[in-house]
């Protein structure tokens, strides 16, 4: 029997990997904090707390691969990464597993210029700063034969939600014909991207031997404005071109003293006011992972929404969950 692979958070990550494992008749067991997960009869899905050690550590038992897809509360990341990382760490060496890690831009910094994989992790932001250490961790653990690592590294999401910058405020209004409404700057070229293709890229880490020990970053569609994404999403959703709007970076600052989540994006809004140029050409030549094409994956959150819509009208309304508990 195909060993089990353990993925730990049911975000929009950990779900599209837990999808694609299961596509291949791998079986997954799915690990949140509220035990959610994709309705598959080879994705179990566990509740369980990313922090608890001993926990984490039996659940992993007879994993071949850890996946972390953990996505704590933004403003919390500082206290929460490191009891997770540790765990997930202590996890995968009691299992022998190869542990496996999404993670972002982050810990770059800015950078004049296409971002790659051996660039120097120069952040000096808390929650790059944390980031940079897991994986300083990550490697160290690798390279002294304790665990086999890798980590994967991706920009802002094209996925549907809250916490995406195309999503809920962009392409949730745009299916509705409702004015864009963005929290960052719109007119320099940005890389998006897409949820499947991070899934696709660290299941290929993962399970190359040549791919342990390294970062790769996620295959994404060229860059482009937020302003163009609007007009490519108003194209593919068949609406009229809809009203851009920008949330004037004072309203911001007053809003996030009261929203810990709009008061740490000042950390990272240097990502919207330059180009932010994704290169993956390493992971595309080595290990074979392609980007999605744009139009399909704009195509294919659109559907996602017009569902989401659909289910919504024909089902009493329910509170949403917290973007943490969905993430973890």
């Amino acid at each position: 029997m195909t060993a089990s692979h353990l993925i730990v958070g049911a975000g929009p990550v950990g779900t599209a990997v837990a999808s694609l494992l299961a596509s291949r008749e791998i079986p997954v067991r799915l690990v949140s904090r509220r035990g959610l997960g994709p309705d598959h009869p080879l994705v179990e899905c566990v509740q369980a707390d990313a922090a608890d050690t001993d926990r984490l550590s039996t659940l992993a038992a007879g994993s071949a691969v850890i996946y972390n897809c953990l996505n704590p509360a933004y403003h919390r990341w500082p206290q929460d990464w490191p009891p997770m990382a540790d765990a997930l760490l202590t996890a995968a060496e009691s299992a022998g597993a190869v542990l496996a890690t999404v993670s972002n831009l982050y810990v770059y910094g800015p950078v004049d210029g296409p971002m790659t994989p051996d660039l120097p992790m120069a952040a000096p932001g808390p929650k790059a700063k944390v980031r940079a250490q897991m994986w300083r961790d990550a490697l160290a653990a690798h390279k002294s034969g304790r665990v086999r690592v890798t980590e994967v590294r991706g920009s802002d999401y094209l996925t549907t939600g809250r916490n995406s910058h195309l999503g809920d405020l962009v392409a949730g209004r745009i299916v509705r014909g409702h004015s864009a409404r963005f929290v960052v700057p719109t007119r320099f070229p940005h890389t998006f991207t897409y949820v499947p293709d991070v899934a696709a890229t660290i299941v290929a880490a993962a399970a190359t031997e040549t791919g342990w020990g390294r970062v790769w970053h996620v295959p994404s569609p060229p860059a482009i404005t937020p302003r163009q994404a609007v007009a490519d999403l108003c194209d593919v959703a068949g609406v009229a071109p809809v009203r851009v709007e920008e949330v004037p970076w004072w309203l911001l600052r007053v809003a996030g003293l009261a929203v810990p989540l709009l008061r740490e994006l000042t950390e990272t809004r240097y990502q919207f006011s330059r180009p932010y140029l994704l290169d993956a050409s390493a992971t595309v030549e080595q290990l074979g992972v392609m980007a999605t094409p744009w139009r399909q994956a704009l195509t294919a959150v659109v559907q996602r929404y017009r569902t989401r819509d659909r289910s919504a009208s024909a089902s009493p309304w329910s509170p949403p969950s917290s973007s943490a508990d969905a993430a973890r």
